[in-house]
């Protein structure tokens, strides 16, 4: 009994110290932090946002158009009267819930191609980094405005083009460690084990993966809102009325030199979110490398 307790108290201790060493490391990146804050805190608006929006987005009242910030319109009003601020919070949902669509969907796709085509190797793996290379040998930008444009301005079609040309990423990084990691000792010991295909992934190398991949996907979230925000604003994302930051700049546009908040209050949005992602990808870059450990 009395050695059962120890071996708890030893765990918990262990467990203790496992956490209070986290923090530290974490304390070490106070950029981090602040990014961290600040993308929360705008989750957290985005999830509240409902009761948090003072007005409808979508209702046009002429009479109020182009009208200064008030306490029924805390940013002002639009072209069409509607209010800025409201405007903005929904297009916060819409900005953020799309990044997290592709986000998703690429790591779905592009991590399994590149487990497979890292392990497996031979001409699958020379035919998909044939793709891989292809689709990748233009700036991503280019091609997303050509698939946009090409499948109809949509947001559907904005989500399809920008996961047509985010996966390769993924797909290039998992290969790379799925490449260094499959000739090493412990991988050899376990094909001598026995072991199937299956549990050299899923238990020797999935593990590897994991952290490179988080870090690429947090600096991606930044990337994809401005992708998503260009698309938008050169028509070929959402469309008007939908509240958008990147439509939004766009509607703005005609009436900068007489009323610049407009395009500044949602450049601004765009500009803080992308700063917060990439301070958070930024700093687990540095937390997650074992060389730091």
């Amino acid at each position: 009994m009395s050695s059962h307790y120890n071996t708890m108290s030893s765990a918990a201790l262990t467990h203790q110290r496992s956490s209070t060493s986290f923090w530290k490391k974490l304390l070490r990146y106070p950029l981090m932090l602040v990014g961290s804050v600040i993308f929360f805190t705008l989750i957290l608006f985005v999830i509240a946002g409902s009761y948090l929006v003072p007005n409808d987005p979508l209702l046009i009242q002429m009479s109020e158009r182009l009208g200064p910030a008030s306490w029924e319109y805390p940013l002002g009003t639009d072209h069409l009267g509607r209010c800025i601020f409201s405007r903005l919070a929904s297009g916060a949902h819409m900005t953020l819930s799309l990044a997290g669509i592709v986000i998703t969907a690429t790591i779905f796709i592009g991590v399994p191609i590149g487990l497979l085509t890292g392990y497996v190797g031979g001409r699958l793996d020379s035919f998909i980094m044939r793709v891989v290379d292809g689709v990748g040998a233009l700036p991503e930008i280019i091609v997303a405005i050509a698939v946009s444009g090409f499948l109809g301005p949509s947001i559907t079609n904005l989500l399809i083009a920008i996961i047509a040309v985010k996966w390769i990423e993924y797909v290039r990084l998992v290969r790379s460690i799925i490449l260094l990691e499959r000739e090493k000792e412990y991988m050899e010991a376990a094909r001598a084990a026995g072991f199937g295909t299956w549990h050299m992934i899923r238990r020797q190398l999935l593990p590897h993966i994991v952290s490179p991949v988080i870090v690429l996907a947090s600096l991606d979230i930044g990337k994809i809102i401005l992708i998503v925000s260009s698309l938008s604003y050169l028509g070929l994302g959402a469309q008007p009325p939908t509240p958008e930051w990147g439509a939004m700049l766009n509607d703005g546009r005609p009436y900068f030199q007489t009323m610049p908040q407009l395009m500044i209050y949602p450049g601004l949005c765009i500009m803080i979110v992308v700063m917060s992602c990439n301070l958070i990808g930024d700093g687990l870059r540095q937390l997650l490398d074992v060389r730091n450990k």
